[in-house]
């Protein structure tokens, strides 16, 4: 009875082991990989950097124009946050707490748009935007709705509403009404409830629509590729442009230094709200 346990608990360390390694190894090789001079990469390449060479980070933010390209993605992936939040937290709510006419067609076409994938739709979205610029030509002689971050934010907070509203709608059905009626008593307005008794509430179901939506946003390449074909690239379509620049230059230190910043801002967002989410998932596993 005791071995069985033992056994199980030492295969778990070994899996969880084996998983951050493989997670922290390729991450540290190319942390260390931005690091090297141009001559370093025609060794081993496991050896350490004889140096820190920051000038890699230098070209790669300023000469490759991955300062402009990580503006691009902060703005959009921001400005998506703003919407998807704006425009989410309402309707769940109102499709958690309230009954009105047509409501499960409401939910049913939520649910239906979790299986959409926006990679599939991508050409659709972009001729349906070329064609609005076609009609407004001579409001906008350059064009508005392609080559615009605003538009592509609009684009990725819409395409994560099902999600959004399935993870909120869920979250909210889960917290007792007796806090709303309690503010109702009180005097609170139906936005007030929401927003000062429901909201806080539902904080750790909010931190994790932020955090995948996040990462949806900042790792998009298909759309962002599409839909901002000018000099207004996000980062991962302008590392794209650096991986081709740079292995026909054979300088591979600006290279990686590209992927560091790409990487770093991941990994500070995701740090900077664990511990929130993993609130959230222990209280959302104990309800009831």
């Amino acid at each position: 009875m005791t071995k069985t346990p033992r056994a199980g608990r030492a295969l778990t360390y070994v899996l969880v082991t084996a998983i951050a390694l493989a997670i922290a190894v390729p991450v540290g090789w190319v942390l260390l990989a931005s690091l090297k001079r141009k001559g370093e990469f025609y060794g081993s390449p496991w050896t350490l950097p004889e140096g820190l060479h920051l000038q890699n980070y230098v070209d790669a933010f300023v000469t490759a124009h991955m300062g402009q390209y990580f503006f691009t993605s902060v703005l959009v992936t921001v400005l998506g946050l703003v919407f998807v939040i704006a425009v989410s937290v309402p309707a769940a709510y109102v499709i958690a707490r309230y009954e009105f006419r047509g409501r499960g067609l409401v939910e049913v076409a939520l649910l239906a748009g979790l299986f959409v994938n926006v990679n599939y739709i991508v050409v659709p979205i972009f001729l349906m935007l070329v064609g609005w610029d076609r009609a407004l030509v001579d409001v906008f002689p350059d064009g508005f709705f392609i080559d615009n971050p605003g538009v592509l934010s609009l684009v990725y907070a819409a395409t994560s509403i099902p999600f959004t509203i399935y993870l909120l709608a869920a979250y909210f059905r889960s917290i007792p009404a007796d806090y709303e009626e309690a503010a109702a008593l009180d005097g609170a307005s139906r936005f007030q409830v929401m927003t000062r008794v429901m909201l806080p509430m539902a904080r750790p179901a909010l931190t994790t629509v932020i955090l995948f939506n996040f990462l949806a946003y900042w790792n998009d390449f298909i759309i962002a590729l599409t839909l901002l074909p000018g000099e207004g690239k996000t980062l991962q379509v302008g590392l794209l442009n650096l991986m081709t620049a740079q292995k026909a230059a054979a300088d591979y230190g600006r290279l990686y230094a590209g992927m560091v910043i790409v990487i770093v801002p991941v990994l500070i967002f995701y740090a900077f709200i664990q511990r929130r989410l993993i609130e959230g998932m222990a209280s959302g596993g104990v309800k009831g």
